[in-house]
Parts: C-alpha cells; structure tokens; sequence
C-alpha cells in the first residue's frame, strides 16, 4: 500500500508517494488540468501497487483534480490542514516547501485512517453556490445603502428612510420621487445607487425564488423543523455537503461546533462552548435556537430546566444548540435516505 499526498495549488499540485513506513520513493509536480493529472495518473501507475491519494482539504484548490481521480476509480481522501500541520512540525526536516507540505499530508493520512473520503459534488453544492452568490449580493446591496444614505443626508438633512426601507423594491421609486427636486452631481449619484440598489434586489429575490423550490425538493423534512427558514435551512444543506459523510451525530455536533470542549483536569469536569468548527453551520443552528427560545414549547420547556439546574442563561442556549444539531442530523439523515442514493 502506498499513500500519494497531494500539495494543491492553482497553477501546480506536487505529489510525493510515502510508503507504509513513512518514507518518500518519489515526487512529481504537475499543472492543473485534466491533461496534467492524466500524466499524474500514469506516473503513479509505474509504482504498481494498491494506492490511495490523499489531498489536503481545500477544495477551492482541489475540486477539479478530486474529480478527475474519482473519475479515474481511484480513492482519494482529505486531510484536514490542521493535521498536515501537525505531521510537518514532527518531521525531521525544517523549513516550508511544495514537497514537504505534500509529504505532510501523505503522512497525516497514513497516521489517521478514518479520514472522510472524497466523493463527487452532488446538489448540495448548487445549493451552497447560490446561497453564496446571494448572501454576496446582499452585501453589495448593503454598501450601496450605506452611501446612499449619506447622498441623501447631504441634500435633506431633515429627512431619513426608515430602517431597512431601501432594501424594498417598493422604496425605491418614492427616494426617486424625492430626488427629482434636487439636482447637481450629488443628486446624480444616489439617482445611479438607487437604481443599482434596484437592480440588486431584483437579482436577490431571483435567487430566492430559485433557491427555495429546490431546498423544497431536496430537504423537505429539514423545513418541517421549527423555528427556520428556507434560507437558513439552504444554508445547513450547502454547508453540511451530504449528510452522510458523518459517521454519527457526535461527529456532525463537532463539525458544527456544537459539542462542548473539556477543559477540566484533576476532579472537577468541566466544559466550555466551543469556538471552532463550521462557524455558518453554527450561526444557522443559533438563529433556530433563537427563534424556538421566543415561541416553541418543547425549547422553551428545555431552557427552563435548563436554568432551574442552575445553568447560566448562554449555557442553556448551547444545550438547545446542541439538541438542535441531533434534530437537523436526523432531518438531514432522512431527506438524503428518500431523494437520493446512496454514494458509492
């Protein structure tokens, strides 16, 4: 058995076969493209033996030559960085090179062998692209308010649009109304950013619109669950990225960040809320929490037991988190069982 380790980047990727010993036989660098990692297929092919590539995971890096490999029957798995870090500083060799990050990574996944296995992007990614493209949007649309604001401060210092009220399209024409009684460059401009505030929203709710049929499609018990809505339930579904690639619902609380981390020593046991994991996938869960918290009986039932056992009041909101984790594991377990096969 030989483990290839993969050092990605976007103009080359530099392999280096470690066998199970740990030592280094060979190293090649390659470009990036299909035709790159043909000659990449052929050179590990020379070292005829049972192999299984191992890249560390960044997929904005990866994601093509992940799926030529797959393509190609071969396994590939990803390594954490975290762990690629941890394998480079044991090793006996100093300093930072192509071919010392990818023998790190080739390292990492011969120590750790539960490693998650790459498998082909399904339609949880559309999903996630187009809650990224939208939330981008969103942040556009937000700048150009911002000086929008500020256009329209300067001409009617008296009067301000209500919070929010720019993001709406029907605000729109009433800013217009108002600024065709001034004139001059400043007029000029906040005439332009509310009709590229217009813009913008119209390319916003065209998202929506896409977005929330195809969530409907394809997570429909995660909609069931209360307290979200269908953009954060699109957000858990990009994020997670299938799933079935968590080996339990623990593992799926740790991913999230909703697993306490021990921090005790000696007698006393204690935990701490955790800061590390997917911090969207957090975010989304805290937005849940926080809408069952106001009107769901069962969490707000929770939280009170919760405090009465003297639990402070952020304590108890991470105990809801983290029941919240298991019901959207479930959720997710059982939308993936009924509208798609299993990967292979």
């Amino acid at each position: 058995m030989i483990v290839i380790g993969i050092d990605a980047h976007k103009r080359s990727h530099t392999a280096v076969i470690v066998n199970e010993p740990g030592r280094k036989p060979a190293t090649k660098t390659v470009g990036t493209t299909s035709a790159d990692h043909l000659a990449l297929l052929r050179w590990a092919a020379e070292h005829d033996q049972q192999r299984v590539w191992a890249v560390e995971d960044c997929r904005n890096m990866t994601r093509r030559l992940e799926a030529d490999l797959l393509g190609a029957g071969e396994r590939v798995v990803r390594v954490p960085t975290k762990l690629m870090t941890g394998a480079r500083d044991a090793a006996r060799t100093h300093g930072k090179s192509d071919p010392i990050d990818a023998l790190a990574v080739a390292r990492a996944a011969l120590r750790e062998p539960d490693l998650p296995a790459a498998q082909p992007d399904g339609p949880d990614r559309e999903v996630r692209l187009l809650v990224d493209m939208r939330e981008a949007l969103v942040d556009e649309r937000t700048r150009t308010i911002n000086r929008l604001r500020w256009h329209l401060h300067e001409l009617e210092p008296d009067r301000d649009p209500a919070a929010r009220s720019p993001d709406r399209m029907s605000a729109h024409q009433a800013i217009i109304t108002r600024l065709d009684s001034h004139h001059g460059t400043v007029a000029r401009l906040a005439r332009a950013l509310v009709e590229h505030c217009r813009r913008l929203t119209e390319q916003i709710n065209a998202l929506l619109d896409e977005i929330s049929p195809l969530v409907a499609q394809l997570a429909p018990t995660l909609l069931g669950i209360r307290g979200r809505g269908a953009l954060t339930a699109a957000e858990i579904l990009g994020e997670t990225a299938d799933i079935r690639r968590f080996r339990s619902r623990d593992a799926y609380a740790r991913h999230n960040g909703t697993a306490p981390l021990p921090v005790w020593s000696s007698n006393r046991t204690r935990h701490r809320l955790s800061r590390t994991g997917n911090r969207q996938l957090n975010a989304a869960l805290h937005r849940i929490a926080l809408t069952q918290a106001r009107c769901h009986p069962d969490a707000r039932n929770l939280l009170a037991r919760r405090r009465a056992a003297n639990d402070g009041g952020l304590e108890a909101l991470r105990r809801l988190k983290r029941h919240l984790s298991d019901v959207v594991y479930r959720a997710l377990h059982a939308d993936a069982t009924s509208t798609r096969p299993t990967p292979a």
